[in-house]
């Protein structure tokens, strides 16, 4: 037992003092690199050509040719409507327009040939009534004879008079017949177009992604009965926040990542609306993306990042070494000196990228960052370094065990 200070004995503070311990980790140098700066927004996938296909006239469906999910080509018959009432009047019609025509060309030329003979019978007649008129004269005929020659003379000239005022009539009148021809031509026209209308058609090449009607509903122009998209080609339609919205450009690289999925889709931006959404503060561009394979649906929804510029030479570090505060890009890193001390370093963040994190203030190339164990370490702790190689190698066999 000490009993006094002299005795060689610590003191009680100096004694009970807990030696600090010292934390292992990895480290990992910053570096320079190009760094691409994106924008972030939520997107939904459209195919490049959507279509909502509605029939052109009120008629009940009789056969689907298709259905939701299949594969559908450009002009192709998609469904028919029922046609009967429609038919009738089209071969009604035909037949209407087929009589017109005859009936116009045969009152002409019956006319025509009604006047010919008229007048040929006048010219006989004409002919026999000066002959034997020369022959009264002459003494050689008695005058009944000339009175009755003079009488069908007469008689052939008011038949050649007739017939003449009735092909003129005719004709006056062929302009208000064609009239009537071309107005039954066009509602022989208007009722083939409307036949046609029953067999709705694809206005473009792609897949049936919706419908909405059966056999026996009743089709109306104004409700869809398919919807057609084309999605050979997606596009990501972002609504990117105004205030990002300004680097945004035609022709920048894009990529869209399905939220529910880990993998991403490269593509480039096609649209940039110049409106901005009233309602939601955003501003709407397209990302087209190649999808031949049919990786993408329609409808799907993910997140869009869009390369506004790059930065060259920008300090980066590996994603695992940043600690950011919530919701926001700013944070720290842990830098650890020369002397092993680790001191918490407060930087800025860009977006990350590829397990990368690019530091836009803060932090210089060439420092030392904890990338494992900087968790729960304080500012001024003394670390230990691990070598990286060996670590991963003692996690490896940790798992295989």
């Amino acid at each position: 037992m000490c009993l006094a200070a002299n005795d060689g004995c610590a003191p009680k503070d100096q004694a009970e003092e807990e030696v600090k311990p010292v934390v292992a980790v990895t480290l990992a140098k910053a570096e320079l690199s190009d760094v691409n700066i994106t924008v972030s927004a939520p997107a939904t996938i459209f195919g490049r050509q959507q279509a909502s296909v509605a029939a052109r006239i009120t008629a009940p469906i009789r056969e689907l040719k298709v259905r939701k999910g299949d594969h559908v080509t450009v002009g192709q018959v998609l469904a028919i409507l029922d046609n009967g009432d429609l038919m009738a009047q089209v071969h009604e019609m035909r037949a209407a327009v087929a009589d017109a025509e005859a009936t116009q060309a045969t009152d002409i030329d019956r006319a025509r040939g009604d006047l010919a003979i008229a007048e040929a019978t006048l010219n006989q007649a004409k002919e026999i009534y000066n002959r034997r008129k020369a022959l009264f004269q002459q003494g050689a005929i008695p005058e009944r004879d000339l009175l009755i020659s003079q009488t069908d003379f007469e008689t052939a000239r008011l038949k050649q008079q007739v017939a003449a005022r009735t092909l003129e009539n005719l004709q006056k009148n062929a302009g208000v017949a064609q009239s009537r021809l071309a107005q039954a031509r066009a509602r022989l026209a208007n009722l083939e177009a409307q036949l046609s209308f029953t067999e709705i058609r694809s206005p473009s090449g792609g897949d049936v992604i919706e419908q909405f009607f059966f056999p026996g509903d009743m089709a109306q122009p104004n409700t869809p009965l398919f919807t057609v998209a084309d999605l050979s080609v997606a596009v990501a339609r972002a609504q990117v926040p105004e205030s990002d919205a300004g680097d945004l450009k035609t022709g920048q690289g894009c990529a869209f990542r399905p939220a529910d999925r880990t993998s991403s889709y490269q593509g480039k931006i096609t649209m940039v609306n110049e409106a901005v959404d009233p309602a939601r503060r955003t501003v709407e561009a397209w990302c087209e993306i190649p999808n031949s394979s049919g990786a993408l649906r329609a409808a799907e929804f993910g997140q869009v990042q869009i390369v506004t510029r790059v930065e060259k030479n920008q300090v980066v570090v590996p994603q695992s070494a940043v600690q950011l505060k919530e919701g926001t890009q700013d944070g720290w890193v842990m830098v650890v000196d020369d002397k092993n001390i680790a001191h918490k370093t407060n930087i800025v963040a860009g977006e990350f990228f590829g397990g990368k994190a690019p530091i836009m203030k803060g932090l210089r190339a060439g420092a030392n960052v904890i990338t494992v164990g900087a968790y729960g370490i304080e500012d001024g702790t003394e670390v230990k370094v691990q070598d990286k190689q060996k670590t991963d190698e003692r996690k490896d066999e940790g798992k295989k065990g």
